[in-house]
């Protein structure tokens, strides 16, 4: 019987190889009708976990071009419910990898959690992540996203005390998101990233994705044996961002996997 997480679990395994590429995309950048394209080239670049952004006013962890992303796409009328039925057109167009959603807890509850959770899986979500929703109040979204089949992951940073490490990683249900350096998304070296991957890896068996300042192939390979996956965010709205969108995200992607 699969259980919430296996395929995000399967798609990250742990080894001493070079981590898997998992691509950010914000929903509704550049355009509301680009993302089901977008979200096919990144699997056919080769990235093994999408994370899809739902765009929120108050984005308290992007940095300057995934903020300026977000602002774009909620003026052309990007919102929640428009964003899952573009993971569901993907799903019918083919798309096969885990989907992630990384958004802010004020979009969810707007939404309702139950409800949130069971359109998310529907729509073909595989997991959710919520920065600023406190571990110490993750519960209620916790069982709204097991009852809905929904993996719940968790996010932790180089200042993260020891006990809470040991709290994130409990409660994730898909992978734990390891911020690489104090700070925003977007330009920047990871460079508190494998001390942490260290610390996290002790405490759980779940996979390991490092993200923030991750955007060259260098940077990916440096990671082997530490991390299980690498978010990429800035640099994946930036070719989104361009000419031939579609191409350049699938360009990119390929890049950072060494295809």
């Amino acid at each position: 019987m699969t259980t919430a997480g296996d395929a995000i679990r399967a798609a990250l395994p742990s080894s001493d190889e070079e981590p898997r590429v998992c691509p950010y995309l914000m929903a509704g950048f550049p355009e509301p009708e680009a993302t089901v394209d977008l979200l096919l080239a990144a699997e056919a670049g080769g990235g093994a976990v999408i994370e899809v952004g739902i765009p929120h006013s108050d984005p308290l962890a992007d940095g300057p071009t995934i903020q300026a992303a977000g602002r774009l796409a909620l003026s052309r009328g990007m919102t929640s419910r428009l964003a899952l039925a573009q993971v569901a057109q993907a799903r019918s167009r083919g798309l096969r990898v885990p989907v992630v959603l990384m958004t802010y807890l004020n979009p969810v509850a707007q939404f309702g959690l139950e409800e949130f959770c069971r359109a998310a899986a529907a729509a073909g979500v595989d997991g959710v992540l919520v920065p600023d929703l406190p571990l110490e109040e993750m519960d209620g979204l916790g069982r709204a996203a097991s009852r809905a089949g929904l993996a719940l992951c968790t996010m932790v940073a180089p200042t993260t005390p020891e006990q809470r490490l040991a709290l994130a990683a409990a409660r994730a249900s898909g992978f734990v998101y390891c911020v690489s350096r104090t700070g925003v998304t977007g330009a920047g070296e990871p460079t508190e990233g494998a001390g942490l991957l260290e610390r996290v890896r002790a405490l759980s068996d779940r996979p390991l994705v490092l993200g923030f300042g991750v955007r060259r192939r260098s940077q990916v390979v440096s990671l082997a044996g530490l991390a299980d996956g690498v978010a990429v965010g800035s640099r994946i709205v930036e070719a989104a961002g361009g000419d031939a969108a579609a191409a350049a995200v699938r360009d990119v992607v390929a890049e950072l996997c060494g295809r």
